[in-house]
């Protein structure tokens, strides 16, 4: 089978993973995987230049856009559990860099 293939089926099944981890609010576990497909990722992007895009023949050629399909339906729906999560963190790190400027502007606290 085809390297670059073999390296989209291996990315699936982890964003498959995230998708889990982040319906669990595993965040600990979400990020773990991050790393995992961003190393898969990278290598890819060694090993499957653009040019070698002609050279899969066509059952590969559908695999290949399935995965990718597969991959950005997990994202989206990752980002819809994760995204809440953010803004919540957005936000408390907002309230926490007021009450240090107003703690600073009143000598609180020294």
């Amino acid at each position: 089978m085809n390297t670059s293939i073999t390296l989209y089926e291996s990315m699936g099944l982890i964003s498959s993973q995230m998708l889990e981890a982040a319906q669990a609010n595993d965040w600990d576990r979400l990020c773990e995987l991050e790393r995992e497909v961003a190393d898969l990722r990278d290598r890819l992007q060694r090993e499957d230049p653009p040019s070698d895009q002609v050279s899969l023949d066509e059952a590969n050629r559908q695999r290949k856009i399935r995965l990718i399909r597969q991959i950005l339906a997990d994202d989206r729906e990752i980002r819809s559990h994760t995204s809440p999560w953010m803004e919540n963190v957005k936000t408390l790190l907002a309230g926490n860099a007021r009450q240090r400027s107003v703690q600073q502007a009143y000598g609180v606290g020294r």
